[in-house]
């Protein structure tokens, strides 16, 4: 590791020994109502160069080779606005804009040429930072549309953690969950700002096909986000209409019956432009390399906004997931040998089980309304409604010569969710100090209810499922048949598996900059209230003030240092048999350093962390997963490195790669919790993750448009999924995956191999209440085709 830290070194070093005496060009664009035209697009025609205007609407181009150029802003009815420039060496050109439309009206700006890919300056509205993510005090990295399209990701758990430093899942079943582990904790799910998260299992990974980007933010965001974990988040951000009249189809197949296709309309229902739509769908069948394995799923998204006026905008999105999947037991394999001791393809499941049926709703309205040229108000609520019928395959029993007796149990669940926010946004300034201010608030309703009372032994003890000699077929114990007479409801609160949440977060930040904001100045706290019981206990209440300080400093235009302190507070379900759960507290001291170079065409972010977690729940070792009890932990300690880059090296090539050292042990142990001592490994981790993702596409003679990617993924000393007697470590785990395409101006071609090298690849663990080992197969070599069509 010394030596590729050295290299890199050298390697960023050696491109700014090759700065020249160059120009530059800045200035303002405004709506023609004197209003700043905040992060839309100016561009240099026929050039890479290229920016967005920050909230004051201020722009700024370096690294201009002296010459005459033509700068370019463009947006949706408008004619593009150009201007000539004459930059001359050393010095700044100031060049203003106004745009013949109103801010509100401002739905997408475009640049005359190509824009970057993989590398995004500005967070989302939802993020309600409104400042670059150069300028931010908090490492936060973006996974593009283009980046997920170009690795044919397809729902949240398909590779999407390979674009950020230090992400592993742990648990996979398969396509039901993503369960994302960054920072040696498991991180929160959002969806467009609000806290997805209702049990350790959801929420139900987001098909891709309504998916525009996702945000990883890295440490404590309660300022940002309501109940932030000191690990972090992902904000899945959906897709909203932009204004232009297109569309896109794209059909899929691969391997093992994979068969997909996805339309995303895009348009007007007004001639005034007013009221937009977007609707995206996507169906699929999606077998196994394992028999009697299947997850077909269909999606529907429509989401449509109105500009009310100049002012006020209003979008409301619906979201329906359909999932008709295998029991989720099918992905795990037993045995007493040790990892691995069956084939890949081994399945325990016997065909004929009841299928688990999800049906997951969704509802969001935001309407944001701009109160002057300082001040933006936004108000959003949601609502979520998930329901799933289905059942969990588990042995009883794993003996050394092979038999089982396997066991499934009924997996019934109904999650509701109704969450509100409303933030507001302000940008002033007093003497020499410029302010960002950012106040609000977050409420929330949250009700789980699960049913796991109910339980079948699928062989009988003089028929024991035989590992070494398997024969499928129905079971010689038949098939369970649950009783389902009454409501889920009434089922969960007999079997305990009932968890309800309250919660009110007031929130305020002021980020303070000087020296022409050079200077940046983060102070913030945040007020949370939350009543909670859960798996039928009494209900019990918390509350807390979690302060920020955080400091960023702009060493020059593509440079920035930052340092942060930040305390996070978050409620948490579990049953335990020792103790009283309590919301998880914690910290984070965290210091980095931002560089964009080569004229803002690829970012790297270099940041060094340490979190302190206090009361977390993790699985208790001598009980089934399904049991639902956990052990409160006491304290654990993380810390570590992570290298991001990612962006367009030259034309035609980008490049995603990322490195995390990660570091996680136990500091304290709660008194009474057996099998746990200080200085523990904390499971669920890899110490070295090593991820890239390389693209190049040919510009210019007969094959323009022609290109390849590729990429591997690599987790070096891996700890295991729970706490176990057992010194066996999970081995190290490398994965290469690789791809042809063709991209002309309207359509697609792409073709991809994953698993090139056709490894057995896992994760896993050890259960002690069983005396066995357990894993998960990755799938071996296979292979993905579509093709896509734009108009």
């Amino acid at each position: 590791m010394k030596t590729i830290f050295t290299f890199l070194s050298l390697f960023l070093i050696s491109l700014v020994s090759f700065a020249q005496q160059n120009g530059s060009v800045s200035g303002d664009v405004n709506a023609r109502d004197g209003s700043p035209a905040a992060y839309v697009a100016v561009g240099v025609k026929g050039h890479q160069a290229g920016t967005l205007t920050n909230e004051k609407g201020a722009y700024h181009i370096n690294k201009l080779k002296p010459g005459t150029y033509t700068l370019v802003v463009s947006a949706v009815n408008l004619t593009p606005e150009e201007k000539q420039v004459v930059i001359k060496p050393g010095e700044n050109t100031v060049v203003n804009f106004t745009l013949n439309i109103n801010t509100s009206q401002l739905q997408e700006v475009v640049i005359n040429g190509r824009q970057n890919k993989v590398k995004v300056d500005n967070p989302s509205p939802s993020l309600r930072l409104q400042e670059p993510l150069l300028e931010a005090p908090q490492n936060i990295q973006v996974v593009t549309s283009q980046s997920l399209a170009e690795q044919q990701v397809i729902s949240m758990s398909d590779g999407v953690i390979r674009n950020v430093s230090g992400a592993i899942r742990q648990e996979h079943w398969a396509d039901l969950y993503a369960n994302i582990t960054m920072r040696g904790s498991q991180i929160q799910a959002f969806r467009n700002g609000f806290n997805v998260v209702n049990s350790y299992w959801g929420p139900l990974t987001e098909d891709a096909s309504f998916v525009d980007h996702i945000e990883f933010v890295k440490g404590p965001a309660g300022f940002m986000l309501a109940n932030g974990d000191p690990s972090g988040l992902y904000n899945v951000v959906t897709k909203k209409p932009t204004g232009q009249e297109k569309g896109e189809f794209t059909l899929t197949g691969g391997s093992y019956g994979l068969y997909r296709a996805t339309l995303d309309l895009d348009g007007k229902l007004s001639k005034d432009g007013k009221l937009l739509y977007r609707l995206n769908l996507a169906g699929q069948n999606k077998g196994s390399f394992r028999a009697n394995e299947y997850n077909d799923r269909y999606s529907i998204a429509p989401v449509i906004s109105y500009q009310v006026d100049d002012q006020t905008k209003l979008t409301v999105e619906y979201t329906l997931q359909h999932a008709k999947m295998s029991d989720v037991g099918s992905y795990y394999v037993f045995g007493t040998g040790g990892y691995a001791t069956l084939p890949a393809n081994f399945t325990m499941s016997p065909p004929g089980l009841a299928p688990t049926v999800i049906n997951d709703h969704s509802l969001f309205v935001n309407l944001q309304h701009q109160l002057n040229s300082h001040w933006k108000l936004t108000a959003q609520a949601a609502y979520f409604n998930y329901g799933q019928q289905g059942s969990d395959m588990w042995p009883s029993a794993v003996n050394p010569d092979g038999t089982i007796l396997r066991a499934i149990s009924i997996w019934d669940a109904k999650s509701t969710m109704a969450l509100g926010q409303a933030f507001l946004n302000g940008d002033v300034t007093t003497g020499q100090v410029h302010h960002r201010i950012l106040g609000g608030i977050d409420i929330g309703n949250k009700k789980y209810d699960a049913d796991w009372s109910q339980g079948h032994e699928l062989d009988t003890a003089g028929a024991l499922f035989n590992t070494k000699l398997p024969v499928y077929g129905p079971p010689v114990n038949g098939y369970p048949v649950w009783d389902r007479s009454q409501n889920i409801e009434a089922r969960s609160a007999l079997g305990g598996g009932h968890i309800e949440q309250q919660y009110t977060g007031i929130y305020v930040q002021d980020e303070l900059g000087f020296l022409n904001n050079k200077v940046r100045l983060t102070l913030a706290g945040r007020y949370t209230y939350v009543q909670q019981s859960e798996w039928g206990g009494s209900p019990y209440n918390a509350k807390r003030v979690t302060p920020r300080i955080g400091l960023s400093v702009s060493v020059d235009d593509q440079t920035s240092v930052y340092g942060l302190r930040d305390e996070a507070f978050i409620p948490q379900s579990g049953r335990v048999a020792v103790g009283t759960v309590k919301p998880i507290t914690g910290n984070n001291t965290e210091f980095g350093i931002k560089r964009d170079w080569m004229d803002g065409r690829w970012n790297t972010t270099l940041s060094v962390y340490r979190i302190i977690k206090n009361n977390e729940l993790t699985a208790d070792p001598n009980a089934s997963p399904n049991s639902g009890l956990s052990v409160i932990l006491g304290q654990k300690r993380s810390q570590g490195i992570e290298f991001d880059l990612r962006g367009e090296i030259v034309n035609g090539l980008n490049l995603t790669a990322n490195y995390a050292y990660t570091d996680s042990k136990v500091t304290k142990v709660t008194p009474g919790v057996p099998d746990i001592n200080v200085g523990d490994v904390v499971p669920g981790f890899a110490k070295h993750v090593v991820n890239t993702w390389l693209s190049y596409r040919l510009q210019q003679g007969p094959l323009k448009g022609v290109g390849a990617n590729a990429g591997f993924t690599a987790y070096l000393k891996r700890a295991t999924d729970t706490w176990s007697d057992t010194d066996v470590r999970l081995p190290n785990y490398f994965k290469v995956d690789a791809g042809l395409f063709w991209e002309g101006s309207k359509m697609r071609i792409a073709a991809n191999c994953f698993n090139v090298l056709n490894k057995y690849l896992y994760s896993g663990s050890y259960y002690s209440y069983l005396n066995a080992f357990y894993w998960q197969a990755e799938a071996p070599r296979n292979y993905r085709l579509s093709i896509a069509y734009k108009w």
